[in-house]
């Protein structure tokens, strides 16, 4: 599943490829905005932990967990 993430007053957003299913980026970013927890904490496939403060977030966009097709289709 793909996700970018915007920061405030920044001009690049982080984009990456998760493991994780929509439902858990989407408790992840609701409780970051809730105020239950200061840090969004997000792993990519490869492994790396991006943590984004909660109040520099500006947008999260969840992508849909289709993969991608490679190569031509017949």
């Amino acid at each position: 599943m793909d996700v970018r993430i915007g920061i405030q007053n920044s001009p690049r957003e982080l984009s990456f490829e998760t493991s994780q299913s929509a439902a858990e980026v989407e408790q992840a970013v609701a409780a970051a905005l809730a105020g239950q927890s200061a840090l969004l904490k997000l792993a990519d496939a490869k492994g790396t932990v991006y943590v984004v403060p909660a109040s520099a977030l500006a947008y999260v966009e969840i992508g849909s967990e289709e993969s991608r097709r490679i190569g031509f289709v017949g």
